[in-house]
């Protein structure tokens, strides 16, 4: 027995059905190559392009995060954050704390006792 060999696009042509369409059918220069007017604003800038300034991370803390760098329970950051004296976003159900705002807390809350 032999295997079986695909048959061809002339073998299945069959009268008022249209045959299989060509994948990738090569497209013109022209149409590949259009050109963009001036006034696009992906036209090329004239002089030189502008950058924007890379913005400075920021680094957000979770409230246990800020628990455990403070030495305190969760709960005492929760006061802070609910009383304002620290400042959070809120992310869906629960706060994220940015780090300054941590450092800044702690640089704002030192006494010198002596």
């Amino acid at each position: 027995m032999t295997t079986p060999q695909r048959a061809t696009a002339a073998a299945l042509a069959r009268p008022g059905i249209p045959g299989p369409r060509p994948v990738g059918r090569p497209m013109s220069a022209a149409a590949m190559a259009r050109p963009i007017a001036p006034a696009h604003p992906a036209a090329m800038p004239v002089g030189r392009p502008v950058v924007p300034a890379p913005r400075a991370a920021v680094t957000f803390l979770t409230v246990a995060e800020v628990a455990s760098m403070m030495r305190v329970s969760k709960m005492t950051v929760y006061r802070l954050v609910h009383a304002g004296e620290l400042a959070a976003v809120r992310v869906g159900r629960s706060f994220r704390v940015p780090e300054r705002a941590v450092q800044d807390y702690l640089r704002d809350a030192y006494t010198d006792i002596a």
